[in-house]
Protein backbone atom coordinates (compact mmCIF):
# COMPACT_ATOMS: atom_id res chain seq x y z
CA UNK A 1 0.00 0.00 0.00
CA UNK A 2 2.34 2.76 -1.22
CA UNK A 3 0.02 5.66 -0.32
CA UNK A 4 -0.29 4.47 3.28
CA UNK A 5 3.50 4.15 3.54
CA UNK A 6 3.83 7.61 2.00
CA UNK A 7 1.49 8.99 4.68
CA UNK A 8 3.69 7.45 7.38
CA UNK A 9 6.79 8.87 5.69
CA UNK A 10 5.23 12.36 5.77
CA UNK A 11 4.77 11.98 9.52
CA UNK A 12 8.44 10.98 9.86
CA UNK A 13 9.46 13.94 7.68
CA UNK A 14 7.68 16.35 10.01
CA UNK A 15 9.20 14.73 13.09
CA UNK A 16 12.71 14.90 11.68
CA UNK A 17 12.29 18.51 10.59
CA UNK A 18 11.03 19.78 13.95
CA UNK A 19 13.68 17.81 15.86
CA UNK A 20 16.72 19.14 13.99
CA UNK A 21 15.62 22.53 12.62
CA UNK A 22 15.78 24.00 16.13
CA UNK A 23 19.56 23.48 16.14
CA UNK A 24 19.99 25.72 13.10
CA UNK A 25 17.84 28.51 14.58
CA UNK A 26 19.33 28.78 18.07
CA UNK A 27 20.72 32.34 17.61
CA UNK A 28 17.37 33.63 16.28
CA UNK A 29 15.41 31.86 19.03
CA UNK A 30 17.78 33.17 21.70
CA UNK A 31 17.28 36.75 20.46
CA UNK A 32 13.53 36.25 20.19
CA UNK A 33 12.95 35.14 23.78
CA UNK A 34 15.82 37.06 25.39
CA UNK A 35 18.17 34.28 26.49
CA UNK A 36 21.73 33.22 25.67
CA UNK A 37 22.47 30.73 22.90
CA UNK A 38 23.52 28.02 25.42
CA UNK A 39 20.19 28.49 27.22
CA UNK A 40 18.38 28.24 23.89
CA UNK A 41 20.29 25.00 23.33
CA UNK A 42 18.36 23.53 26.25
CA UNK A 43 15.30 23.57 23.98
CA UNK A 44 16.94 20.72 22.03
CA UNK A 45 17.28 18.82 25.30
CA UNK A 46 13.63 19.56 26.13
CA UNK A 47 12.53 17.90 22.89
CA UNK A 48 14.79 14.90 23.55
CA UNK A 49 13.40 14.57 27.07
CA UNK A 50 9.90 14.57 25.63
CA UNK A 51 10.86 11.73 23.29
CA UNK A 52 12.40 9.64 26.06
CA UNK A 53 9.41 10.06 28.38
CA UNK A 54 6.64 10.12 25.81
CA UNK A 55 7.52 6.97 23.87
CA UNK A 56 6.70 4.41 26.60
CA UNK A 57 4.11 6.56 28.42
CA UNK A 58 1.92 7.48 25.43
CA UNK A 59 2.28 4.02 23.93
CA UNK A 60 1.15 2.52 27.21
CA UNK A 61 -1.79 4.93 27.54
CA UNK A 62 -2.87 4.09 23.98
CA UNK A 63 -2.32 0.35 24.32
CA UNK A 64 -5.98 -0.46 23.62
CA UNK A 65 -6.58 2.29 21.03
CA UNK A 66 -6.75 1.07 17.40
CA UNK A 67 -3.53 1.93 15.62
CA UNK A 68 -4.98 4.33 13.05
CA UNK A 69 -6.85 6.34 15.67
CA UNK A 70 -3.72 6.43 17.84
CA UNK A 71 -1.66 7.70 14.91
CA UNK A 72 -4.18 10.49 14.34
CA UNK A 73 -4.23 11.49 18.01
CA UNK A 74 -0.43 11.51 18.28
CA UNK A 75 -0.05 13.52 15.06
CA UNK A 76 -2.62 15.99 16.36
CA UNK A 77 -0.52 16.41 19.52
CA UNK A 78 2.53 17.01 17.28
CA UNK A 79 0.64 19.78 15.44
CA UNK A 80 -0.46 21.39 18.72
CA UNK A 81 3.11 21.30 20.04
CA UNK A 82 4.51 23.07 16.99
CA UNK A 83 1.78 25.73 17.03
CA UNK A 84 2.46 26.27 20.74
CA UNK A 85 6.18 26.61 19.93
CA UNK A 86 5.45 29.24 17.29
CA UNK A 87 3.21 31.26 19.64
CA UNK A 88 5.23 30.88 22.86
CA UNK A 89 5.75 34.37 24.36
CA UNK A 90 8.55 33.49 26.81
CA UNK A 91 11.46 31.10 27.13
CA UNK A 92 9.64 29.07 29.79
CA UNK A 93 6.55 28.54 27.65
CA UNK A 94 8.74 27.70 24.64
CA UNK A 95 10.61 25.11 26.73
CA UNK A 96 7.30 23.54 27.73
CA UNK A 97 6.09 23.62 24.12
CA UNK A 98 9.22 21.82 22.87
CA UNK A 99 8.81 19.21 25.59
CA UNK A 100 5.18 18.75 24.50
CA UNK A 101 6.20 18.46 20.84
CA UNK A 102 8.71 15.72 21.65
CA UNK A 103 6.21 13.57 23.58
CA UNK A 104 4.55 11.89 20.54
CA UNK A 105 7.82 11.45 18.58
CA UNK A 106 8.81 7.95 19.72
CA UNK A 107 5.23 6.71 19.94
CA UNK A 108 4.54 7.87 16.37
CA UNK A 109 7.59 6.05 15.06
CA UNK A 110 6.79 2.95 17.10
CA UNK A 111 3.12 2.72 16.14
CA UNK A 112 3.98 3.71 12.56
CA UNK A 113 6.56 0.92 12.30
CA UNK A 114 4.03 -1.67 13.48
CA UNK A 115 1.40 -0.33 11.06
CA UNK A 116 3.89 -0.30 8.17
CA UNK A 117 4.89 -3.91 8.80
CA UNK A 118 1.24 -4.95 8.55
CA UNK A 119 0.59 -3.24 5.21
CA UNK A 120 2.84 -5.33 2.99
CA UNK A 121 3.29 -8.74 1.43
CA UNK A 122 5.22 -11.59 3.11
CA UNK A 123 8.94 -10.99 3.51
CA UNK A 124 8.75 -7.21 3.05
CA UNK A 125 8.11 -5.96 6.59
CA UNK A 126 11.58 -4.44 7.08
CA UNK A 127 11.39 -2.76 3.69
CA UNK A 128 8.07 -1.18 4.67
CA UNK A 129 9.49 0.09 7.96
CA UNK A 130 12.55 1.48 6.20
CA UNK A 131 10.26 3.35 3.75
CA UNK A 132 8.69 5.13 6.70
CA UNK A 133 12.14 5.98 8.08
CA UNK A 134 13.00 7.54 4.71
CA UNK A 135 10.87 10.50 5.76
CA UNK A 136 13.30 11.12 8.62
CA UNK A 137 16.38 10.95 6.41
CA UNK A 138 14.84 13.16 3.70
CA UNK A 139 14.07 15.70 6.44
CA UNK A 140 17.82 16.07 6.94
CA UNK A 141 18.30 16.80 3.23
CA UNK A 142 15.28 19.02 2.56
CA UNK A 143 13.21 19.79 5.64
CA UNK A 144 15.93 20.95 8.04
CA UNK A 145 17.76 23.26 5.56
CA UNK A 146 14.43 24.66 4.32
CA UNK A 147 13.13 25.19 7.85
CA UNK A 148 16.38 26.86 8.87
CA UNK A 149 16.34 29.16 5.83
CA UNK A 150 12.67 30.05 6.41
CA UNK A 151 13.33 30.83 10.06
CA UNK A 152 16.32 33.00 9.20
CA UNK A 153 14.38 35.00 6.61
CA UNK A 154 10.92 35.30 8.18
CA UNK A 155 11.65 34.66 11.84
CA UNK A 156 12.01 31.45 13.81
CA UNK A 157 8.29 31.29 14.62
CA UNK A 158 7.50 30.86 10.91
CA UNK A 159 9.55 27.66 10.83
CA UNK A 160 7.43 26.04 13.55
CA UNK A 161 4.23 27.19 11.85
CA UNK A 162 5.41 25.61 8.58
CA UNK A 163 6.15 22.35 10.42
CA UNK A 164 2.63 22.47 11.89
CA UNK A 165 1.29 22.68 8.33
CA UNK A 166 3.32 19.57 7.48
CA UNK A 167 1.67 17.90 10.46
CA UNK A 168 -1.79 18.84 9.17
CA UNK A 169 -0.89 17.37 5.77
CA UNK A 170 0.22 14.20 7.54
CA UNK A 171 -3.08 14.07 9.44
CA UNK A 172 -5.03 14.26 6.19
CA UNK A 173 -2.87 11.59 4.54
CA UNK A 174 -3.21 9.23 7.51
CA UNK A 175 -6.98 9.67 7.58
CA UNK A 176 -7.31 9.02 3.85
CA UNK A 177 -4.82 6.25 3.15
CA UNK A 178 -4.01 4.21 6.27
CA UNK A 179 -6.50 1.37 6.76
CA UNK A 180 -8.11 0.54 10.08
CA UNK A 181 -6.10 -1.95 12.13
CA UNK A 182 -7.99 -3.23 15.18
CA UNK A 183 -6.08 -4.27 18.28
CA UNK A 184 -5.98 -7.95 19.18
CA UNK A 185 -7.82 -9.41 22.13
CA UNK A 186 -4.65 -9.47 24.27
CA UNK A 187 -3.84 -5.79 23.78
CA UNK A 188 -3.34 -3.61 26.84
CA UNK A 189 -0.65 -1.88 28.82
CA UNK A 190 0.14 -4.93 30.97
CA UNK A 191 0.65 -7.00 27.86
CA UNK A 192 2.99 -4.39 26.36
CA UNK A 193 4.99 -3.92 29.59
CA UNK A 194 5.35 -7.68 30.01
CA UNK A 195 6.85 -7.91 26.52
CA UNK A 196 9.38 -5.20 27.46
CA UNK A 197 10.76 -7.54 30.14
CA UNK A 198 12.01 -9.99 27.52
CA UNK A 199 15.82 -10.24 27.82
CA UNK A 200 16.22 -9.95 24.05
CA UNK A 201 14.23 -6.68 24.05
CA UNK A 202 16.43 -5.30 26.83
CA UNK A 203 19.58 -6.25 24.93
CA UNK A 204 18.18 -4.76 21.73
CA UNK A 205 17.54 -1.43 23.46
CA UNK A 206 21.05 -1.52 24.92
CA UNK A 207 22.44 -2.07 21.42
CA UNK A 208 20.56 1.04 20.25
CA UNK A 209 21.84 3.19 23.13
CA UNK A 210 25.48 2.07 22.94
CA UNK A 211 25.95 1.29 19.25
CA UNK A 212 24.10 4.33 17.93
CA UNK A 213 25.94 6.43 20.51
CA UNK A 214 28.99 5.95 18.31
CA UNK A 215 27.20 7.73 15.47
CA UNK A 216 26.24 10.69 17.65
CA UNK A 217 29.71 11.00 19.19
CA UNK A 218 30.83 12.22 15.75
CA UNK A 219 27.64 13.88 14.49
CA UNK A 220 27.44 16.15 17.55
CA UNK A 221 30.87 17.65 16.84
CA UNK A 222 30.93 17.37 13.06
CA UNK A 223 30.76 21.13 12.40
CA UNK A 224 33.70 22.19 14.61
CA UNK A 225 35.76 19.21 13.43
CA UNK A 226 35.24 20.11 9.77
CA UNK A 227 36.01 23.79 10.31
CA UNK A 228 39.00 23.32 12.64
CA UNK A 229 40.63 20.22 11.12
CA UNK A 230 39.41 19.85 7.53
CA UNK A 231 39.42 23.60 6.98
CA UNK A 232 35.97 23.95 5.48
CA UNK A 233 34.28 27.36 5.56
CA UNK A 234 31.12 27.99 7.55
CA UNK A 235 29.21 28.50 4.30
CA UNK A 236 30.03 24.94 3.21
CA UNK A 237 28.64 23.26 6.32
CA UNK A 238 24.99 23.23 5.18
CA UNK A 239 25.95 21.34 2.04
CA UNK A 240 28.04 18.89 4.07
CA UNK A 241 25.13 18.21 6.42
CA UNK A 242 22.90 17.63 3.39
CA UNK A 243 25.51 15.14 2.12
CA UNK A 244 25.29 13.43 5.49
CA UNK A 245 21.53 13.21 4.96
CA UNK A 246 22.06 11.69 1.50
CA UNK A 247 24.18 8.98 3.10
CA UNK A 248 21.47 8.34 5.70
CA UNK A 249 18.88 7.96 2.94
CA UNK A 250 21.02 5.47 1.02
CA UNK A 251 21.65 3.48 4.19
CA UNK A 252 17.94 3.28 4.94
CA UNK A 253 17.13 2.12 1.40
CA UNK A 254 19.74 -0.63 1.55
CA UNK A 255 18.90 -1.78 5.08
CA UNK A 256 15.28 -2.75 4.39
CA UNK A 257 15.84 -5.58 1.86
CA UNK A 258 18.90 -6.89 3.71
CA UNK A 259 17.04 -6.97 7.03
CA UNK A 260 14.19 -8.91 5.40
CA UNK A 261 16.76 -11.49 4.23
CA UNK A 262 19.03 -11.72 7.29
CA UNK A 263 18.24 -9.63 10.36
CA UNK A 264 21.10 -10.34 12.76
CA UNK A 265 23.88 -10.49 10.13
CA UNK A 266 22.68 -7.12 8.81
CA UNK A 267 22.88 -5.64 12.32
CA UNK A 268 26.32 -7.15 12.96
CA UNK A 269 27.67 -5.90 9.63
CA UNK A 270 26.26 -2.41 10.14
CA UNK A 271 27.87 -1.98 13.57
CA UNK A 272 31.21 -3.41 12.42
CA UNK A 273 31.32 -1.20 9.33
CA UNK A 274 30.30 1.84 11.38
CA UNK A 275 33.23 1.25 13.74
CA UNK A 276 35.58 0.93 10.76
CA UNK A 277 34.23 4.09 9.11
CA UNK A 278 34.65 6.11 12.32
CA UNK A 279 38.28 5.00 12.70
CA UNK A 280 38.86 5.83 9.03
CA UNK A 281 37.37 9.30 9.55
CA UNK A 282 40.01 10.09 12.17
CA UNK A 283 42.57 9.82 9.34
CA UNK A 284 40.62 11.16 6.34
CA UNK A 285 39.33 14.25 8.19
CA UNK A 286 42.55 16.09 7.31
CA UNK A 287 41.70 16.18 3.56
CA UNK A 288 38.48 17.59 2.12
CA UNK A 289 37.35 14.98 -0.40
CA UNK A 290 38.34 11.88 1.60
CA UNK A 291 36.59 13.43 4.60
CA UNK A 292 33.39 14.05 2.61
CA UNK A 293 33.35 10.49 1.26
CA UNK A 294 33.82 9.08 4.76
CA UNK A 295 31.10 11.34 6.13
CA UNK A 296 28.69 9.96 3.54
CA UNK A 297 29.53 6.41 4.62
CA UNK A 298 29.10 7.27 8.30
CA UNK A 299 25.70 8.77 7.58
CA UNK A 300 24.71 5.68 5.59
CA UNK A 301 25.87 3.23 8.25
CA UNK A 302 24.30 5.20 11.09
CA UNK A 303 20.86 4.90 9.51
CA UNK A 304 21.63 1.39 8.22
CA UNK A 305 21.51 -0.09 11.73
CA UNK A 306 18.19 1.59 12.60
CA UNK A 307 15.99 -0.84 10.64
CA UNK A 308 17.46 -4.13 11.95
CA UNK A 309 17.33 -2.87 15.54
CA UNK A 310 13.70 -1.83 15.06
CA UNK A 311 12.76 -5.18 13.53
CA UNK A 312 14.67 -7.13 16.20
CA UNK A 313 12.73 -5.39 18.97
CA UNK A 314 9.43 -6.02 17.21
CA UNK A 315 10.38 -9.67 16.75
CA UNK A 316 11.35 -10.26 20.35
CA UNK A 317 8.34 -8.39 21.76
CA UNK A 318 6.25 -10.89 19.76
CA UNK A 319 2.54 -10.06 19.86
CA UNK A 320 3.03 -6.82 21.82
CA UNK A 321 5.57 -4.97 19.65
CA UNK A 322 4.28 -1.40 19.87
CA UNK A 323 5.93 -0.23 23.10
CA UNK A 324 9.21 -1.94 22.20
CA UNK A 325 9.19 -0.27 18.79
CA UNK A 326 8.45 3.12 20.36
CA UNK A 327 11.07 2.70 23.10
CA UNK A 328 13.67 2.22 20.38
CA UNK A 329 13.43 5.96 19.71
CA UNK A 330 13.83 6.75 23.40
CA UNK A 331 17.00 4.65 23.18
CA UNK A 332 18.22 6.63 20.16
CA UNK A 333 17.75 9.90 22.04
CA UNK A 334 19.69 8.50 25.00
CA UNK A 335 22.36 7.51 22.47
CA UNK A 336 22.34 11.10 21.23
CA UNK A 337 22.93 12.46 24.72
CA UNK A 338 25.43 9.78 25.74
CA UNK A 339 27.47 9.89 22.54
CA UNK A 340 27.71 13.68 22.64
CA UNK A 341 28.71 13.58 26.31
CA UNK A 342 31.47 11.01 25.83
CA UNK A 343 32.77 12.78 22.72
CA UNK A 344 32.83 16.02 24.71
CA UNK A 345 34.79 14.35 27.52
CA UNK A 346 37.44 13.28 25.01
CA UNK A 347 37.70 16.84 23.70
CA UNK A 348 37.84 18.30 27.21
CA UNK A 349 40.65 15.88 28.07
CA UNK A 350 42.71 17.42 25.30
CA UNK A 351 42.76 14.36 23.04
CA UNK A 352 42.17 16.47 19.94
CA UNK A 353 39.37 17.07 17.44
CA UNK A 354 39.61 13.56 15.99
CA UNK A 355 39.05 11.89 19.37
CA UNK A 356 35.21 11.81 19.14
CA UNK A 357 35.57 9.55 16.08
CA UNK A 358 37.65 7.07 18.08
CA UNK A 359 35.21 7.26 20.99
CA UNK A 360 32.40 6.59 18.52
CA UNK A 361 34.26 3.59 17.08
CA UNK A 362 34.66 2.15 20.59
CA UNK A 363 30.93 2.59 21.23
CA UNK A 364 30.07 0.88 17.93
CA UNK A 365 32.30 -2.06 18.85
CA UNK A 366 30.65 -2.25 22.27
CA UNK A 367 27.24 -2.21 20.57
CA UNK A 368 28.40 -5.04 18.28
CA UNK A 369 29.46 -7.02 21.34
CA UNK A 370 26.00 -6.58 22.87
CA UNK A 371 24.33 -7.59 19.61
CA UNK A 372 26.45 -10.73 19.30
CA UNK A 373 25.75 -11.56 22.95
CA UNK A 374 22.04 -11.27 22.25
CA UNK A 375 22.41 -13.62 19.29
CA UNK A 376 24.31 -16.19 21.35
CA UNK A 377 21.69 -16.05 24.10
CA UNK A 378 18.89 -16.55 21.58
CA UNK A 379 18.83 -20.30 22.14
CA UNK A 380 15.14 -20.87 22.81
CA UNK A 381 15.04 -23.41 19.99
CA UNK A 382 12.30 -21.68 18.02
CA UNK A 383 11.95 -18.75 15.69
CA UNK A 384 10.72 -15.46 17.11
CA UNK A 385 7.44 -13.92 16.08
CA UNK A 386 6.66 -10.51 14.66
CA UNK A 387 2.93 -9.90 14.45
CA UNK A 388 2.14 -8.44 11.04
CA UNK A 389 -1.64 -8.52 11.03
CA UNK A 390 -4.42 -7.88 13.48
CA UNK A 391 -5.04 -11.58 13.56
CA UNK A 392 -2.62 -14.17 14.91
CA UNK A 393 -0.08 -14.04 12.11
CA UNK A 394 3.64 -13.86 12.72
CA UNK A 395 6.92 -13.22 11.02
CA UNK A 396 9.81 -15.46 11.86
CA UNK A 397 13.28 -14.31 12.84
CA UNK A 398 16.36 -16.24 13.70
CA UNK A 399 18.95 -15.62 11.03
CA UNK A 400 16.32 -14.00 8.83
CA UNK A 401 12.92 -12.36 8.99
CA UNK A 402 9.98 -13.67 7.01
CA UNK A 403 6.44 -12.48 7.30
CA UNK A 404 3.37 -14.65 7.18
CA UNK A 405 0.23 -13.22 5.57
CA UNK A 406 -2.95 -13.65 7.59
CA UNK A 407 -6.40 -12.18 7.04
CA UNK A 408 -7.55 -9.39 9.34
Amino acid sequence: MPLALLALAVVAFGLGTTEFATMGLLPQIADGVGVSVPDAGNLVSAYALGVVVGAPVLTGIGARVPHKRLLLLLTGLFVVGNIASALAPTYGTLFAARLLTGLPHGALFGVGAVVASRLVAPGRAARAVSRMFLGLTVANIVGVPAGTALGQQLGWRSAFLAIAVIGLAALAALALFVPHQPRGGQSGIRHEVRAMGNLQVVIGLAVAVVGFGGFFAVYSYLVPVLTNVTGLSDSSITLVLALYGVGMTLGTLIAGPLTDRALRPTLYAGLALLAGALVTFSFTVHSTWPALVTITFIGALGSFITTPVQMLLMAKAKDAPTMAAASNHSAFNLANAGGAWLGGLALSAGWGWTSPALVGAALAVAGLGLAVTGGLLNRDGRRSEVITSSGTGAAAESDQVTVARHPD
